[in-house]
């Protein structure tokens, strides 16, 4: 099934994210901002796919639970699972830094590597 404008829309913005991280992780800067990109990306590309089957997107944020809604249309998802765990770890201490770790340049190149890991997953199932 073809590509509609509003999923290009998903794919488009994941990319920007992954985009920014790049670019923080070539700057030697930004850890926490990385990570929240990173995790941000993924949603947008597990998103994307379930707007691709028409199905209903839900406003959260939980990698894996994004993953399991995936998985119902494509059994074969549920090998992100692991990484969708390890990307969820960073979002909300990314976001709300009230008495939260501050993550190191090698939290963000593991957050990153794990985003680019599902997107290489994603993208040939549209």
């Amino acid at each position: 099934m073809p590509v509609t404008k509003y999923v290009a829309r998903w794919l488009a913005r994941a990319e920007e994210d992954l985009q920014v991280a790049e670019l923080l992780i070539k700057e030697n800067s930004s850890a926490n901002t990385i990570c929240l990109h990173s995790h941000q990306a993924v949603e947008k590309y597990l998103k994307g796919f379930l707007a691709h089957h028409e199905k209903h997107i839900r406003k959260i944020h939980e990698l894996d639970l994004l993953v399991i809604e995936c998985a119902k249309i494509d059994p074969s998802f549920e090998v992100l699972h692991g990484d969708a765990i390890s990307l969820n770890a960073f979002y909300t201490p990314a976001r709300y830094p009230a008495d939260m770790p501050e993550f190191t340049m090698k939290d963000a190149k593991t957050a990153y590597a794990a985003a680019r890991r599902i997107e290489n997953f994603v993208l040939p199932k549209f």
